[in-house]
């Protein structure tokens, strides 16, 4: 179906409600297809771009996407991606997704786009692979929908970025397959990162409990006051709506919680991540009680230390994003550690052949990291 694209407009917004609705029934975890306040936000949002399509013939909505950035970044998220039940296999999906592209990398607005696509059925992997879209990792049990349901992270580059990454001289060895895996994924090379061993980690428990503050107003103001520098953190399109801190107030951990999708975003510590490390145990043990079956990290590459430690605790890296931040002229690679605290169960997931490479790679980190080491004897 050649539909008609235009820009969504709040008078849209009933309309959109219902298309999610039926598309995602009553699980949609997002504000983009369920809060009328928040949608209007975005509709006029000089950020977000947000297209629909129509039926020429009717004129009835018939699919809706958006890209969504920040001031100050260049790094968008293709979000809200939905065809009408009755209109799936016309080729909408694509028609949006390509729209959004043209009207954000192709226009020089953004540096890279990423998108965290479902993996109950292969079609939405393949939509955005006809679109340019690449696989970065997959992240398991990252939201709570109709069930636990694992997502893939792909992404798009505008021309010439993946061209200007920075060089990382070394990573812990076991990052090594998946740089391979994203390397042959991305057409790009880490043969001169070396792999090296994580540093020993500190041991013991901590000392004393947490505390939990879930004050998303406060969160955000005591934030941007400790963080005025926005060099100092990184985490696209997450703003932090919790705050965890020992009883002596010796650091600070900012997090975005959504409790009805069941996961978690780290988004950094002050008055340096560091203060944190010996506390990620802790940390995700607090955020597992407040609703967190999830919890993520996005960690440059080249920090070794910060990526052991994470790793220490049973985070895995899932995901990798190259040239995801601009510094100047040259990019810096990121990755998504993640952990979860429910069973990891993948025989529901469906993975397109591109996307299969980081499903064996994942489990097989994960088998590293928590399945032990048996000596045979002879």
């Amino acid at each position: 179906m050649t539909a008609t694209i235009e820009q969504a407009t709040p008078a849209d917004i009933a309309d959109l409600r219902q298309l999610y609705y039926a598309v995602y029934g009553p699980h949609y975890p997002t504000a983009l297809g369920t809060d009328p306040a928040e949608m209007s936000r975005l509709i006029q949002d000089a950020h977000t771009l947000w297209f629909v399509a129509r039926c020429p013939r009717t004129g009835a909505l018939a699919g809706s996407a958006a890209i969504h950035s920040e001031a100050g970044s260049r790094v968008g998220r293709l979000e809200g991606l939905a065809v009408h039940p009755d209109q799936r296999g016309t080729g909408l999906a694509g028609q949006l997704t390509e729209a959004l592209c043209a009207g954000t990398l192709d226009a020089g607005v953004l540096d890279s786009v990423y998108a965290t696509v479902r993996t109950v059925s292969a079609g939405p992997q393949r939509v955005v692979t006809r679109n340019g879209f690449r696989p970065l990792g997959i992240l398991p049990n990252a939201v709570e929908l109709s069930s636990r349901e694992s997502l893939a992270l792909y992404a798009r580059h505008s021309p010439g970025v993946l061209d200007r990454r920075v060089p990382v001289a070394e990573v812990p060895a076991s990052l090594l397959p998946l740089l391979r895996t994203a390397g042959a994924s991305l057409d790009i090379s880490y043969a001169d990162t070396r792999p090296t061993p994580s540093p020993p980690t500190p041991t013991g428990s901590a000392p004393a409990p947490l505390e939990i503050i879930d004050a998303p107003a406060f969160v955000r103001r005591r934030f941007r006051a400790q963080f005025p520098d926005t060099g100092r953190w990184f985490y696209p399109l997450h703003t932090p709506n919790i705050l965890l801190t020992p009883e002596d107030g010796s650091f600070e951990v900012y997090a975005y919680l959504n409790r009805t999708g069941g996961y978690c975003a780290l988004v950094t510590a002050h008055p340096d991540p560091a203060a944190a490390v010996g506390w990620l145990e802790p940390v995700t043990r607090t955020l597992t009680r407040a609703g967190a079956g999830y919890v993520e990290a996005l960690v440059p590459l080249e920090q070794h230390a910060a990526l052991s430690a994470f790793a220490a605790q049973g985070f895995i890296a899932g995901a990798l994003y190259p040239a995801m931040r601009r510094d100047g002229d040259g990019f810096h690679d990121y990755v998504v550690m993640s952990r979860t605290t429910e069973h990891i169960d993948f025989r529901g997931v469906v993975v397109d052949p591109p996307l299969q490479p980081f499903l064996d790679s994942y489990v097989s980190a994960w088998a590293s990291t928590h399945l032990p080491v048996r000596e045979v004897a002879s």
